[in-house]
This record gives C-alpha cells, sequence and structure tokens, in this order.
C-alpha cells in the first residue's frame, strides 16, 4: 500500500493529502479493496493521529463494497480505487472502463437489490459521476469523525 502525505511550510498533516489506490480485476478483489480502505484509515489514524469513528470506518469499506461490486457488474476489465484523506473527510474514488453513467434508481422499499448507489449517496457528504477519456469516474465523501451534533453523515447544513 503507497500513501503519500506533504508537508509544506510547517502546515498539519490534517490539511495536507493522504492517499492510497489500488487496482482491482476479478471479484474476489471486492473484499481486498474493503482491506486496503480498512488498513488505510487504520494507518491514517495510527500512524498520522487522524480520528477516524467507528462508523467511518465501516461506512467506507461499504462505499467501497458497493462501488466495486457495481464496476465487477457492469464493467469490463479492471478498475482503480483512490481513498484520498484531506480536511477531516475520505474521498473515495472509483475509476472503471465502461463510460456509461450509472443508472440511479429512484428509492423502492419493495424493490429487491440494486440499492448499492442509494446507499452510497445516502451515507456520503457529495455523490459524483464524471466521464473521463476511457470510462468513468465515481466519487463519494465521507467525514471521518462523528458530528458532534448527531448528524450520522456529517452533512452541514
Amino acid at each position: 500500500m503507497e500513501q503519500t502525505a506533504g508537508r509544506e511550510g510547517g502546515q498539519s498533516l490534517v490539511e495536507n493529502l493522504l492517499s492510497v489506490s489500488g487496482a482491482f480485476e476479478g471479484s474476489e478483489d471486492i473484499a481486498l479493496a474493503r482491506d486496503l480502505a480498512r488498513n488505510f484509515l487504520t494507518d491514517v489514524q495510527a500512524v498520522h493521529g487522524l480520528p477516524v469513528s467507528g462508523r467511518a470506518m465501516g461506512i467506507v469499506q461499504l462505499v467501497v463494497s458497493e462501488l466495486v461490486t457495481n464496476v465487477r457488474k457492469y464493467a469490463p476489465g479492471p478498475c482503480l480505487l483512490t481513498l484520498e484523506v484531506s480536511g477531516g473527510s475520505v474521498k473515495v474514488t472509483v475509476w472503471d472502463s465502461n463510460p456509461t453513467p450509472p443508472a440511479i434508481l429512484a428509492p423502492d422499499p419493495l424493490r429487491i437489490g440494486q440499492h448499492g448507489l442509494e446507499i452510497v449517496m445516502a451515507v456520503g457528504q457529495s455523490f459524483a459521476v464524471h466521464r473521463e477519456p476511457v470510462g468513468k469516474r465515481i466519487t463519494t465523501v465521507i467525514v471521518l469523525a462523528d458530528d458532534p451534533g448527531g448528524d450520522v453523515t456529517g452533512r452541514r447544513l
């Protein structure tokens, strides 16, 4: 696992970028992607002293699992997972080779399955899909520490 951290002009690591990336190609790699996320956030907390709540740890692993699973189901070839910590949040980005944006279905409690993106959008501060010259990139941001006001997503009004 490669991590990068910058330190310029005496700024704290909290304001600088920590990141890790991994390429995945098979369905067995979904568990490896979750492991990468867990190990990275464990290091962010243990090595760099940034707070990572248990809730955030679980949510990031869930988001990684949902996004990488979607790639395995709907896109040919490999995917690239990147996690970047900056300013108290982790940005989760998954790139795949299929340029078609995902179908984002309206919430339906009677529907069985296909709730992954619903979940990702509900737990993140943001959600974006960007077309790339080859494929697309899906990004969401998760706060690392629990919101003292009790908002489980850490959204700010």
